[in-house]
C-alpha cells in the first residue's frame, strides 16, 4: 500500500485528488495538510511514502517544506511530488534543487497522477530528463552555476559518460545505442551512478549534471 500526504491550501484540489488516490486498491491518502508547517508536523505520524505538494501556499511555502523533510534526518524521508499550475515554472526548479522527485500539473489527467505516485514509490522520478533540462536553460544562466566537479571522482569513466547522456536528456534506449550497451547495462551504471553521488532519482542526477560542468548552458 503505497501511503499519501495531500498538501494544498486550496480544499478542493486536494478533495479531488483523494477522491482519485482512494478509489485504488494500493494507493491511500494518510493525511492532508494546508501549509507546509502543517505537512511537516503530519509526516512523523501519518508516515507518507509519497507528498504531493504545493509549492505557493501560505506561511511556510512548498519549497521549504520540502527541503525540510528531506533534511530531516529520518531513516526514510518521503518522497516528494511538486503540484504546480505552470510547468515552466522557477518555484518547480528549485523544488526539485530541493530535493523533489518531479512535478506534476495541477490539471492532470487521473491516469497520470496514479502512474506518477506508483512511479516514485518504486524510486523513479515523474520529471522526464529533457523536461528537468528545459527548466534548468530557461531558469539558469551560465553565470549562476558553481562548476565543481569534484563530487565525480567516485565515478568510473563509463559511468561519467553515462551521467552526461542522462544531464542531456537522453532516456534509457538512447544512451544504450549512444554507447552500444544493453539497456540491462545502462540501468546497473544509473544505479551505481546514484549511490555513489547520493542521488535520489534521474531529476538530480540532471542537475548536478550542470552544476558539476559535465553540460553547460548556452551564453
Amino acid at each position: 500500500m503505497i501511503r499519501v500526504l495531500l498538501v494544498d491550501d486550496q480544499a478542493l484540489v486536494r478533495t479531488g485528488f483523494r477522491m482519485i488516490l482512494d478509489q485504488t486498491p494500493d494507493i491511500t491518502v494518510v493525511g492532508e495538510a494546508s501549509s507546509g508547517t502543517e505537512a511537516i508536523d503530519l509526516t512523523p505520524a501519518a508516515r507518507p511514502d509519497i507528498v504531493l505538494m504545493d509549492i505557493r501556499m501560505p506561511g511556510m511555502d512548498g519549497i521549504e517544506a520540502t527541503r525540510r523533510l528531506l533534511d530531516s534526518g529520518r531513516a526514510q524521508s518521503p518522497r516528494i511530488i511538486i503540484l504546480t499550475t505552470f510547468d515552466l515554472d522557477e518555484y518547480v526548479f528549485a523544488g526539485l534543487q530541493a530535493g523533489a522527485s518531479g512535478f506534476l500539473l495541477k490539471d492532470t489527467l487521473a491516469a497520470d497522477l496514479l502512474a506518477a505516485v506508483r512511479t516514485v514509490a518504486a524510486g523513479e522520478a515523474v520529471a522526464a530528463p529533457s523536461v528537468t533540462r528545459r527548466l534548468i536553460e530557461h531558469f539558469v544562466t551560465a553565470k549562476t552555476i558553481q562548476r565543481d566537479d569534484s563530487r565525480l571522482t567516485a565515478l568510473t569513466m563509463r559511468e561519467r559518460e553515462v551521467l552526461t547522456l542522462i544531464a542531456q536528456g537522453l532516456n534509457n534506449p538512447e544512451i544504450a545505442e549512444r554507447l552500444v550497451l544493453s539497456e540491462t547495462t545502462v540501468k546497473t551504471h544509473i544505479n551505481h551512478i546514484l549511490a555513489k553521488l547520493g542521488l535520489r532519482d534521474r531529476v538530480q542526477a540532471v542537475i548536478l549534471g550542470y552544476q558539476t560542468g559535465l553540460v553547460s548552458i548556452d551564453p
